[in-house]
């Protein structure tokens, strides 16, 4: 029960982040709807596909689609006004998000048969999938395919889940140190501005 709630919060948070994009990008209400729903919903469709998981999760539970359109709303509504949040509100929710997601992705790859790496790709995309739609969609550089520690948070937040289970340790641990592992990087970076090394070409 708190996995799903915490899954329906990081729902809501990725649709504010689409939403908030598209404000910038001066969208009408539909492409707002639609680049808020493809960063909430976009990286657990693909997992879903790729798993042959059909019909995918949403499609299964409208309550994900009554979650985004209601966010959509709210988030419209609220970011018109002159009052701000911290700067560090969305940063921490999505990262709470994006933990919790891999945790998802990875258990249900697990659950239909997949190997311990391609659980732990699905994890990633599950998280990051969205994002990468986009920002496609927005004609912007994925922040992953960037120097932010976003996918290798997930990675290393995959790679712990897995090996909690290979161990046979309780899934609700396993859980709480794969959401804790990603939890602890992406924070960490953010607080301190870490990045990874980009690869240039010289001139």
């Amino acid at each position: 029960m708190l996995t799903y709630v915490l899954d329906m919060f990081g729902t809501a948070i990725f649709a504010i982040s689409g939403v908030l994009l598209a404000g910038r990008l001066k969208m009408d209400p539909f492409g707002v709807i639609v680049l808020a729903s493809v960063t909430a919903i976009g990286g657990g469709t693909i997992r879903d596909m790729a798993l042959g998981a059909t019909p995918v999760f949403w499609i299964v539970d409208p309550a994900y689609l009554w979650v985004i359109f209601t966010t959509c709303i709210i988030t419209m509504l609220v970011v018109r006004r002159p009052k701000r949040l911290p700067w560090f509100v969305l940063p921490v929710s999505d990262a709470i998000g994006l933990a919790v997601f891999v945790v998802i992705g990875v258990e249900k790859a697990l659950a239909y048969g997949a190997t311990p790496m391609v659980a732990v790709i699905m994890g990633v995309i599950t998280g990051c999938g969205g994002g990468i739609i986009r920002d496609v969609l927005a004609r912007e550089v994925p922040m992953v395919l960037r120097s932010e520690v976003y996918a290798t948070a997930c990675i290393l937040g995959g790679i712990v889940f897995t090996i909690a289970l290979h161990y046979q340790l309780d899934s609700n641990i396993a859980t709480l140190m794969s959401v804790a592992t990603t939890l602890i990087i992406r924070l960490g970076a953010i607080r301190w501005h870490l990045s990874l090394p980009t690869f240039a070409l010289n001139k």
